[in-house]
Parts: structure tokens; sequence; C-alpha cells
């Protein structure tokens, strides 16, 4: 029994990772969809993030004289430490294949050195427009930073533990309960939400579409990039959306997440379409955000992420207050 259990998870293991780097691109050209459907326009195709990536590998690699090894390894650096972070959540089981490494302390750790080689590689290229973007991003990370702490840290001391893993299976077992409608939870998972905007430049914080000067912040960071390294960088954005989508889905809303004890068959199998269906359902929700809400300017986006600390804070505060408890959930 023990041999198939590992098997099993090792199995869980290869798939999760190959699930990860496929559906991604997927991710985004479906947000571009429903982007277009909601504003009467044709759009491209679902799969032209895949028809980018390929192209950009096949091109030849530009790069200024004046950057050094930094620039040259931060794509690789970002991609894998993206990819990393895809390997120590749960997806559609509760098994992480990485939950030895770390847990969520790892996670933001891991973020924050892809943002630190991203700003670093923008300095590196000595463009205006890259010291620019590194300037921004790392002004905004201040605020970001601690209210994603805050936000996730609300649900783990519901858990009682800061492994994923723990959390998901948890929070599933208090769904008769009605705890994940607490106030605190609720509040928690909005804060997070406008976390994943910023983290992953969408509108209202920044717009991945354009390269305005006055409004862009992580494109200012990589316009210096070219070829595969322009392609490492975009799949790893790729990534980063459906990272924090699958948070949001599995930390407040764990539907469908097969126990990593005795995974089965059908289990995984339908933990795996519920799973599909959440980010599905997460994917349409940002595009729609994206689609109702203006660009704000750049100096009110300090504003926005200080909402999203308060609610993170709140969250917290709440749940002590009111003892994360079933009885003083919203109905």
């Amino acid at each position: 029994m023990d041999l198939k259990i590992l098997g099993m998870n090792v199995l869980v293991a290869l798939s999760q990772l190959v699930l990860f780097l496929l559906v991604a691109p997927l991710v985004t050209g479906w947000a571009r969809r429903v982007k277009a459907f909601m504003q009467n326009r044709r759009g491209p195709s679902l799969w032209q993030p895949y028809f980018n990536l390929t192209k950009q590998l096949r091109k030849e690699v530009v790069v200024s004289e004046n950057t050094s090894w930094i620039f040259r390894f931060t794509p690789y650096i970002v991609f894998t430490a993206t990819l990393a972070i895809g390997l120590l959540i749960p997806i559609y089981t509760s098994f992480v294949p990485l939950g030895f490494i770390g847990d969520v302390i790892a996670i933001i750790y891991l973020l924050a050195l892809a943002r630190f080689f991203m700003a670093l590689a923008g300095l590196d290229a000595a463009s205006a427009f890259g010291g620019l973007g590194s300037s921004r991003e790392m002004s905004l990370a201040a605020i970001i930073e601690p209210a994603m702490i805050l936000a996730i840290f609300t649900v783990a001391v519901t858990a009682g533990s800061t492994s994923l893993s723990t959390i998901a299976e948890k929070m599933s077992d208090k769904l008769n309960g009605w705890d994940l409608l607490a106030p605190s939870h609720l509040f928690a998972f909005i804060g997070l939400f406008i976390v994943a905007l910023a983290e992953t430049g969408r509108i209202p914080v920044d717009n991945p579409a354009t390269h305005l000067e006055l409004t862009m912040i992580h494109e200012a960071m990589i316009l210096e990039y070219s070829g595969r390294y322009l392609a490492l960088i975009e799949w790893a954005a790729s990534m980063k959306l459906l990272l924090f989508l699958t948070l949001l889905a599995n930390i407040f809303f764990p539907w469908g997440i097969a126990a990593s004890e005795q995974p089965t068959f059908d289990g995984v199998a339908l933990g795996l379409g519920i799973y599909l269906l959440k980010i599905l359902i997460l994917t349409t929700l940002v595009a729609f955000v994206e689609c109702t809400t203006a660009k704000l300017r750049l100096f009110r986006v300090p504003d926005l992420l200080t909402v999203s600390f308060v609610l993170s804070l709140i969250a917290l505060v709440l749940y002590f207050i009111l003892g994360g408890g079933a009885s003083h959930a919203l109905l």
C-alpha cells in the first residue's frame, strides 16, 4: 500500500509539473478572449500565447553591451522560482511535491527573489525605462508583500498551520460548518484578490497590453529583453497568474481537492476537473474586473494596495475577535 501511495504521489507530482507549465499560457489566452468578448472585439485566438512563446523561442537574442551576467541569468531565475512555487502549492490534490522544502513563507520569499532579480535586470540594462519600472516595482512591493502575508496568515491561523497542504485539507473539512463564509475569510479573499491583480500586472494596477511611459511597471523592466529571454519571462508571468488563481481557489474554496494519504484515480480526476472549473471562473472574474475598471493613475495605485493591506489586517483581527467560528459566519 505504501508503494502504491508513493507511486501515485510521484505521478501526481509529474502531472502537476506538466499541468502548471502547459495550462498557464491557456489561462492568459482565456483572459484575453473574455476581455475581447466583453469589449465586442474579435480578439486573439485562445492559443495565441502558445504561438507567441514558440515565435520568441525561435528568435535571436539581442543583448545590450551595457548588461552584465544579471541580465542574462534573470529570465532563468524568474522562470525557475515561479515554477518552484507551482510545486509548493496543492492543485487538485492536497499533496505538495516540494512540501519538504517549505510552506507559505517559502512562497513569499521565492516571489521576492524573482522580483528582486527583475528589478536588478531593469537597472542593469542602463535604460531610463528599466530604472523607472524597477523603482515603481519595488515601491509597490513594500505594500503588496505585507498584504499578501496577512491575507494568507488569516487562513493559516484557522487551519493551525502554514503548510498549504494542511490548510487545504483543514479548510475542506470546514465546508459543512460554513466557516468559509466567515467575515475574516471574505475580507482576506478580497485582500488577496487585489494583491493578485497587482502582482500579475492587471488593470487597475497595470496593463500588460500597453507600453505607456506614464503607467507601465512590469513592461518597463522587460523592454530590453528579446528572444528566448523574453519567452521565459512571459511564460513565468502566465504561471504567476495561474499561481495566484490557484491560491485563491484552493485556500478559500478548497472544494474537490483529493486527499494525499490514499489518493485514487477517481479522486484525482474529480479534483482536476473541479480545479480547472474554479480556475476558469476566477480567470473570468479577473477579466470582468479589467473590463469594468479604469486604469488608475500611478500615484493612486498605492491607495488601492493600502486598501488591500487594511482588508487583510481587518480579516486577521476579526478572526481573533470573533474566534473564527461558524456562529459568526455571514449567511
